[in-house]
């Protein structure tokens, strides 16, 4: 990549290199785009690393909804360096390390300055494609034509545009690779065990799914002194990678025999977990967790996008006799004020995060990222711009 400095690119479009999605599940092609200069309030990241979030592989799958339009800039989950910005931004300057988040943070509506939400009411979620105060999009190919963006951040590319909204800044002292985890997936799950659930000393949980979501949930139970931490999945290999993160007990439902995964877990639990994370995205599996939990005071905590669209259907019964079943995006995370407590956590040791990266690819070799994804074996797959 050719080297840029703010002095001679800000106020400036760029020329750079994009991993370009063209066409549902097919494979990203390397592209030069040109990445507008940032507008008011907006700006310009140079990326030195992203990874691959099973949100972006369920995104780049999707035929149809709001996230239809092609071509388009994959990736959320990253780490860079302010390259310039554009009016009225004050919270960062050019050089700053920052990690770009898709949930917005005005730090002014009743959401924002709230302690029961981690939603921002002036920006929502209104443009999927663009920009989040207008939709347009900082993205064209090299003909002139638009490049949609994705989640408000697009990370699959050497330039981005971003919304002060959706910006974080840490300290420098944080490795990149590191800072990138904590973008989105790891501090989802971190955050559902912290704030959603409030997991406490002695208490069980189960998890139903151990990606980097879910491990990141037992992490954040290990932290909190949980008594049994019950890892389920379908894949047997993922007990031994669970242990690194405090989980306890593995379930494969394919090994239950007759039994259901909920008799299994009451029996292990004496009537059930305390909480439940459902970190897939799959309505039966959220049934599932929910019918894990136990009576009295069982809390099912939904991190997973349901894939596709379904319904959640639960018996009004189990919900008298005291479960609960709640939402979560990012965890219940407030990422302005939050993500600067897990980086300060992970450098004074105490917060695990070396131990997500199983894979490191260039910039160049994307795709295999998604190939190890699809194969099960992977966490996290550090994607390297420079390298």
């Amino acid at each position: 990549m050719e080297k840029k400095n703010s002095s001679e690119t800000a106020g400036k479009a760029i020329t750079c290199k994009a991993a370009i999605c063209r066409e549902p599940g097919e494979a990203l092609v390397i592209e030069e785009i040109e990445v507008a200069p940032p507008e008011a309030w907006e700006i310009r990241i140079k990326i030195l690393c992203t990874s691959l979030c099973h949100t972006d592989v369920t995104f780049w799958k999707m035929n149809d909804g709001p996230e239809r339009s092609f071509p388009k800039i994959l990736g959320h989950e990253a780490v860079g360096v302010v390259e310039s910005v554009g009016e009225h931004v004050e919270e960062v300057k050019e050089g700053d390390l920052v990690v770009p988040v898709f949930l917005p943070s005005c730090k002014e509506c009743r959401d924002c300055t709230s302690t029961k939400s981690n939603l921002c009411t002036k920006f929502g979620s209104k443009f999927y494609q663009g920009m989040p105060r207008d939709g347009s999009s900082r993205f064209r190919n090299m003909k002139g034509e638009v490049v949609h963006h994705f989640l408000f951040v697009s990370s699959f590319v050497e330039y981005t545009v971003v919304d002060i909204a959706h910006v974080v800044r840490l300290n420098h002292e944080i490795p990149s690779d590191k800072a990138c985890l904590l973008s989105c997936g790891v501090s989802t799950g971190i955050g559902a065990a912290w704030k959603v659930a409030e997991v406490e000393e002695g208490s069980t949980v189960a998890i139903f799914g151990l990606g980097a979501v879910g491990l990141a949930v037992a992490e954040g139970a290990r932290l909190r002194g949980a008594s049994k931490i019950i890892g389920v999945d379908l894949n047997p290999e993922k007990f031994e990678i669970g242990k690194k993160f405090g989980v306890t007990h593995f379930i494969n439902p394919t090994a239950c025999g007759e039994k259901a995964v909920s008799q299994v877990v009451k029996e292990m639990t004496d009537g059930g977990a305390d909480y439940c994370f459902e970190c897939i995205g799959l309505a039966s599996l959220m049934k599932d967790a929910f019918d894990c939990s136990r009576e009295g005071w069982g809390k099912t905590v939904i991190l997973g996008v349901e894939m596709h669209g379904s319904d959640l259907n639960v018996n009004s019964y189990q919900i008298l006799r005291g479960r609960s079943v709640m939402g979560s995006l990012f965890g219940g995370l407030k990422p302005k004020s939050d993500i600067p407590i897990l980086a300060k956590k992970y450098l004074d040791k105490e917060l695990r995060l070396d131990e997500f990266i199983t894979h490191e690819v260039n910039f160049q070799d994307i795709n295999k990222a998604f190939e190890f994804q699809s194969q099960g074996k992977c966490i996290r797959c550090i994607i390297w711009m420079d390298k």
